[in-house]
This record gives C-alpha cells, structure tokens and sequence, in this order.
C-alpha cells in the first residue's frame, strides 16, 4: 500500500511540475511575443520620452535640428501652439494641419486623437508641444494609451498560447495514461490469473515493482505448495510401498502356511520393523508439510554441535546397527569448541535421515564416517559412506529443488522423503547443502553459519 501511495503521490507532483513549467512556458512566449513591440513603444523613445526630448530641443518660436532628426527617424509630426492657439512652428504635419485652434479644438484632440492621429501633448509657460503619431501605431483611451500592434497581436497569441496549452495538456495527459497503464495492466492481469489459481510472473518496474513483487512471489507460492503437495502424495506412495508390501507378505504366510512358532516370532518382527519404517514415514511426511508451510515453530537455542554429534552417534550406536555397517565420526580442532544457533531436534533428525539413507542404498554394508569441520565462516557437517554411490545424472537430480521434476517415468519420487526433509531443515536454518564429487561412494555436506 505504502508503494502505492508513493506512487500515486509521484504522479500528483509530476503533474504539479508540469502545471508550472506550462506558466513559465506561457510567459516565456508572452515575453518573446510582445519584447519587441513594448521595447519600442514604452521604451526610450515611447511618446512620453519624445515629449521631453522635444521639449529639450525647442524654444516657443522653432526646434532645433536635433529634434527635427529623432522625430523625422521615428515618423513623428509635431507642431507647438502658443497660449493664443497660433501654430508658431511645425514639423512634418499633415498639409490640412490647422494654423490656428480654437479652446474647444484643444479640449478635444487633447483626449487623444487629431484628424485622425493620435496625439500626445505637453504644455509649458509659453504654450503646447504637440506630437502627432502614424495613424495605426497607438489606441488611445482618455487616460491611457495602447500600441495597435500589440492590440492586434493580443487575439493571435490568446488563440495560439489556448491551441498550445490544450496540446500540452493533452499529451500530459495521454503519456501519463499510458505510463499508468503500462504499470498497472500487468498487475492487474497478475491479480486475475491469481485469482483462477494460475501462475504468474509480474514485471514492473518503479514504484510498483514492490507490488509486482508480491504477486510473484504469491504465485511462486501457490505454485511451490501445489507441486509440493503432489510431491508428498508420489513420496508416500514410493516410500511405503516397499513396507506394505513386505507387511502383507509376511501377513498373509501367518494365515495361509502351517509353521513353527519361531517362524511365527520371525515373520512378527519383520511386520513390527516395517510398521515402524512407516510411523517414521508419515512422522516425516508431517514434519516436511509443517516445515513446507512455516507451521513448525522452531526451537531456536544456541547448540554446540561437536557436543551434538557425539550424542547422536552413541545413541545410533546403542539402538543397534547392522554388523555389516561400521559408523564413525571426526570433529576438528577448530570445530570443536563452535556453536550455532538452531533447533538441536531438527539437526539430530536430519542426521539421522542421512545415516539411514547410506543404510537404504548400501544392503551389503559400508562405512559411515561422520565429520564437522569448518569453512570461512561456516560450520560443515558432512555424512559420507564408502558404498556404491551415485552416477553425475543421480547426482544431478539430487541437486534439483524437490518440487522440480522430482517425479520419474513412472511418477514415483526420484528420492524418498528422506532428502526432501534434510532440505527442508537446513533451508529453515538458513544453510545449504553441498554434495561434492567422491572417488567412492557418496558424501553430503550441510553448511551452517556460525555464530557472529
């Protein structure tokens, strides 16, 4: 949500930001539109500064040449009436200019125009400058005056700056659209797959990739626990399959053939060995769910692990092993004073599983040689036997998440819950599993980061 709003907030100061540049734009034009025209008419040579320029030049009877030659550069007539209304001299006037004005001429061409022209004045001791302008370079109001040229231009550039402001907030408005679109299109098509229970994969980037993010990770998700699900029914039908079939044999030799009572005590304690391998079966199944799921709350404490192996090994060694199997173990120097923070029931399980593992796939017997060591800054607990090991493809398969093709041609698991749940227990540690190349026989590494 948070992203979401950062989002939507960008956007709103984007289009803030916009809004103002187009102000700064629009006077950008206003001031290159109109620079020239003001520049000229309220500049140094606007009518007021004529008047005085004027004024300086001349006398009630003439002006001298240097009047005569700014008002001849910039198109100005002028003339100067005494305080009798007598035109004393004049300069470039129109051939009907009157040569003598009466109170009620002055009232009236004082309000801005004469035959025409519009006029400015300036009155002193001896009488009145006049200044006559071309017919169509000033609009005058009683109090005020107005360049024609930028009166005529006002409409243009009002219609011009409205076309192009429309524009800009068009195409604002267009690309923003899109952007949004492009953003959110992919999310919402995320969220709709999700919701048909369809995988998905989302992406964005920016200030909704956050978003985008957990719909990827909520499908990777409904799409790890699907596989897995799966995964744990092909792993119960592979790995009881074996004990059932052993149980219903001895079962059915117990109803159906004549024998002794040592048979008898025999046949009971293959079906009691094999009703076991099956409790500890779906006592695994359950454990890989919770640990699947994060329903197994861990008991987190701090564990020397040299004092742990040791433990686990004499009480493998005391609940009997097989003569054909012979387990060791090795700590060094370095590993042996270490300690690591982790759920001590989980690691003796996930030894056990792999101990159990070389007892599986190694019937004529082998050596087990149980070794903790250290790496950087990691602990190494590693499991090896000596037996028939695995080919580089087994090898391979091994190494795939469990959740990746672990089904095979004949949708059995390609290994038994036993691997899945060793996994399962060093991610939930935030360790990994290492299964290095061996001359002989097979060798699995757990690495676990030691205490900072």
């Amino acid at each position: 949500m948070k992203s979401y709003l950062k989002y939507i907030s960008k956007h709103i100061i984007l289009v803030i930001f916009l809004i103002v540049a187009l102000i700064v734009l629009n006077i950008f034009v206003f001031i290159a539109t109109f620079n020239g025209v003001v520049s000229k008419d309220y500049g140094d040579f606007s009518p007021k500064n004529m008047l005085s320029i004027v004024s300086e030049n001349c006398s009630k009877a003439s002006i001298n040449d240097v009047g005569i030659q700014q008002l001849s550069a910039n198109n100005i007539w002028a003339a100067f009436i005494d305080k009798e209304g007598k035109s004393t001299w004049t300069v470039n006037v129109p051939s009907d200019f009157p040569k003598k004005f009466s109170l009620n001429d002055v009232a009236i061409f004082s309000k801005g125009y004469l035959l025409d022209y519009p006029v400015f004045i300036e009155t002193n001791k001896d009488g009145m400058i006049i200044l006559g302008y071309p017919k169509d370079s000033y609009f005058k109001l009683t109090n005020n005056f107005f360049s024609t040229m930028a009166l005529k231009k006002l409409p243009m550039f009002l219609l011009i700056t409205l076309l192009v402001d429309c524009l800009f907030i068009f195409m604002i408005y267009y690309r923003s659209k899109k952007k949004i679109k492009r953003n959110i299109e992919p999310i919402m098509n995320g969220i709709e797959s999700l919701s048909k229970g369809e995988s998905t994969s989302v992406d964005v980037s920016g200030d909704l990739k956050d978003i985008a993010d957990g719909i990827n990770q909520a499908s990777y998700i409904i799409t790890h626990q699907n596989v897995a699900r799966a995964n744990w029914i092909a792993g119960v039908s592979h790995d009881i399959r074996t004990p059932l079939s052993i149980i219903l044999g001895y079962s059915d030799r117990i109803k159906t053939a004549a024998i002794d009572d040592s048979h008898i005590r025999n046949y009971s304690e293959i079906i009691e060995s094999n009703c076991i391998q099956i409790k500890h079966l779906v006592s695994d199944l359950n454990l890989v769910s919770m640990l699947e799921y994060d329903m197994q709350p861990l008991q987190i404490e701090e564990v020397r692990l040299s004092k742990l192996v040791r433990s686990f090994v004499a009480d493998t060694l005391n609940r009997g092993l097989a003569e054909q199997y012979a387990l060791n173990f090795e700590i060094s120097n370095d590993a042996e004073p270490l300690s690591i923070e982790c759920d001590s029931r989980l690691i003796n399980r996930a030894l056990s599983n792999l101990v159990n593992n070389c007892v599986k796939h190694n019937p004529d017997g082998c050596n087990i040689d149980i070794t903790l060591s250290t790496q950087d800054e990691y602990i190494k607990l590693s499991v090896y036997d000596d037996g028939v090991g695995l080919s580089e493809e087994q090898r391979k398969e091994l190494e795939k998440p469990h959740y990746m093709n672990a089904l095979d041609d004949r949708l059995d698991l390609r290994h038994g819950l036993g691997t899945i749940l060793v996994k399962q227990i060093v991610q939930a540690h935030h360790g990994r599993i290492e299964t290095p190349v061996t001359e002989k026989g097979f060798k699995i590494e757990l690495c676990f980061l030691l205490n900072s």
